[in-house]
């Protein structure tokens, strides 16, 4: 009769150790980070792919603003700089660059809002993959919509009979800078969106950020004609820092510090919200 040994189990053995956390961004590596971000990107672009509608904002808003400004304001206001609607169209097209970043920042607060109602964000949060490459792959897609809605805008310009008096790499240069800003706001309506109960809300709270921000700026308008207490407000409005050194690039005039207040402002943004906005994503129930 055959006799089975069997090996008893130590009593005092030490537990096993936990699972490493799936999320831990420091364990997976900037090369995993940068191939989840990847694939993120590429789900956000085919849900993009199946809703066309969702880039009607991106296409048609650059057209709509060109014309109501140009043929509503640029007369009168043209004609206060010395020059006519054509002066304005300069002044304007940079201006609107500016713009850009912030309504298509608002869409992406209303995203994240609306993919946690749906459990998509749960979803993602139960993955092997960084908390943050969702957020950036969120950002990288809008940046898409955002460049595609400046390459209109300036289309427009030029339709117009907007002169570049700069040159190309000045171009360059305040696409890019509009970029870069425009990123920088997409942390903090990404915050909005993760902190708000609903997407209405996001949009609602949105508009009371954007509007003061926008108007009271120098995209539209100089300052020159608007009260004292006006004029301070647009002097330390990161807006009118973008508009002034998108319109010095391109048309070729002295950038003063707009350049480089501009990428201050783009570096706390950035510094303040991006850490607030993962944290928040996190600890989001």
């Amino acid at each position: 009769m055959s006799t089975t040994t069997l090996t008893p189990t130590p009593t005092d053995a030490a537990p096993a150790a936990p699972a490493a956390k799936l999320h831990d961004e420091g364990r997976i590596g900037l090369r995993n980070n940068l191939r989840h971000i990847g694939a993120l990107v590429r789900r956000n672009l085919l849900q993009i792919k199946k809703d066309p509608e969702s880039m009607f904002d991106a296409l048609l808003m650059p057209v709509i603003f060109v014309l109501l400004f140009v043929y509503v304001f640029g007369g009168s206001v043209g004609g206060s700089m010395g020059g006519g609607r054509q002066e304005y169209l300069n002044y304007l097209i940079p201006g609107l660059m500016a713009m850009m970043g912030m309504n298509i920042a608002m869409a992406v607060g209303s995203g994240v809002n609306d993919d946690f109602r749906k459990g998509v964000m749960d979803r993602f949060r139960t993955m092997p993959i960084a908390r943050s490459s969702v957020l950036i792959a969120k950002i990288v897609v809008e940046l898409a919509r955002m460049m595609t809605a400046t390459l209109i805008l300036l289309a427009m310009g030029f339709a117009l009979g907007m002169e570049l008096h700069g040159s190309v790499l000045g171009l360059i240069g305040a696409i890019a800078l509009a970029a870069a800003f425009g990123a920088a706001i997409m942390w903090i309506f990404i915050l909005l969106g993760l902190s708000m109960k609903t997407a209405q809300a996001v949009q609602g709270m949105g508009m009371i950020v954007m509007m003061p921000l926008q108007f009271g700026s120098s995209i539209f308008a100089p300052p020159t004609t608007m009260p004292g207490w006006l004029q301070t407000f647009t002097d330390y409005n990161p807006l009118s820092n973008l508009a002034d050194a998108a319109r010095a690039l391109m048309m070729g005039t002295p950038v003063g510090n707009s350049v480089w207040l501009t990428l201050g402002w783009t570096v706390v943004i950035t510094a303040a919200m991006a850490p607030l906005a993962v944290s928040k994503f996190r600890k989001k129930s």
